[in-house]
C-alpha cells in the first residue's frame, strides 16, 4: 500500500517508476495504490520483502502486509467485483499486500 507525492516532476516520475517496479515484479493492482503478490511460502517473503525496500523512494508512505490466503479470501466485497486475479489466487499461496 502506498501514498507518494506527486506534485513535482521529479516526484511524478518517482511515483511511475515505483508503479511500473511493482508490475514488473508481479504485483497487480487491487485498488489504486493498493498492489498484491501471492507467493508460494513464507521464504519467497523476504525476497520480495528486500526487492520493496530498494524500490521504495524517498518521501510519502509505503506500507507492506502479509496476510494469509484465508484471510485475503475472507475479505468482504461491498462494492464492484473480484478480478480474475483475486479468484485465481490458490488456496495454499501467502499474499503480500
Amino acid at each position: 500500500m502506498f501514498d507518494l507525492p506527486a506534485e513535482t516532476k521529479k516526484e511524478m516520475k518517482d511515483y511511475r517508476i515505483f508503479r511500473k517496479s511493482l508490475l514488473e515484479n508481479g504485483f497487480v493492482m487491487l485498488q489504486y495504490s493498493i498492489y498484491y503478490r501471492s507467493l508460494p511460502n513464507r521464504s519467497s517473503l523476504k525476497k520480495y520483502e528486500s526487492i520493496l525496500k530498494r524500490l521504495v523512494p524517498q518521501g510519502g508512505n509505503v506500507r507492506l502486509l502479509y496476510v494469509s490466503e484465508t484471510q485475503f479470501q475472507d475479505m468482504i466485497l461491498l462494492a464492484g467485483s473480484r478480478s480474475r486475479q483475486e479468484e485465481v489466487v490458490g488456496v495454499n499461496r501467502l499474499v503480500v499486500i
